[in-house]
């Protein structure tokens, strides 16, 4: 694949180094779920990983602005820069709610969504890895995420049932709601990732 394409390797070295780090803010959420010992502090951690990620965003977009020729299309490289760093957005802004919103503990609901987001963020990963090979190898990496967005959505929209039926603090409810929709969303941007890479790879074969 890309064998006609000039070889412009910094453009899959920035969107491999940008997924790594979307994978280590998701980690560090999952992390922050299950050991919820200091909600602000861990979520310093998560806004560092998102600074960074914001750096190497806008590094691929001034890169882009520089380069004449491109080796994929333009509108295929800004599409995966936005999307990789609009999945980081939402594990910040989950991250941060957890502040803001002086939440006590994760719920199982909330520990069982960070586990999907991390995952579907892996996945990304390695779909972004495999960028130029072969259909099949970024299909797998798809049908995972996929899978895992379906979860999420299960997951999400059950803890939201349960809310109305066994919550009685409307506040409470608000909260909560809020915070899984995010979740929810950040496995939804994932399977934007995944859809952008498909096309990528379709007008390249």
């Amino acid at each position: 694949m890309f064998g006609l394409i000039p070889k412009d390797e910094a453009f899959f070295d920035l969107f491999k180094k940008a997924a790594h780090n979307m994978i280590e803010g998701s980690r560090l959420l999952k992390e922050m779920t299950e050991q919820y010992r200091d909600p602000a502090a861990q979520a310093k951690r998560v806004k560092d990983v998102e600074h960074v990620g914001d750096g190497i965003t806008h590094d691929i977009v001034t890169r882009l602005n520089q380069t004449f020729i491109t080796p994929i299309d333009r509108e295929d490289i800004h599409d995966l820069a936005s999307a990789l760093d609009d999945i980081l957005d939402a594990v910040e802004a989950v991250a941060d709610r957890f502040v803001i919103y002086k939440i006590g503990r994760p719920t199982e609901a909330a520990v069982r969504l960070a586990d999907i987001l991390y995952q579907a963020s892996v996945a990304v990963g390695q779909s972004v890895d495999r960028i130029g090979m072969s259909h099949a190898e970024i299909t797998e990496c798809s049908v995972r995420v996929n899978s895992l967005e379906n979860e999420a959505d299960r997951v999400s929209r059950d803890a939201i049932s349960a809310l109305f039926e066994k919550e009685t603090d409307p506040i409470a409810v608000i909260k909560w709601k809020e915070i899984y929709e995010t979740f929810e969303a950040g496995t939804d941007r994932c399977e934007d990732v995944a859809n952008i890479l498909e096309r990528i790879v379709i007008k390249h074969n």
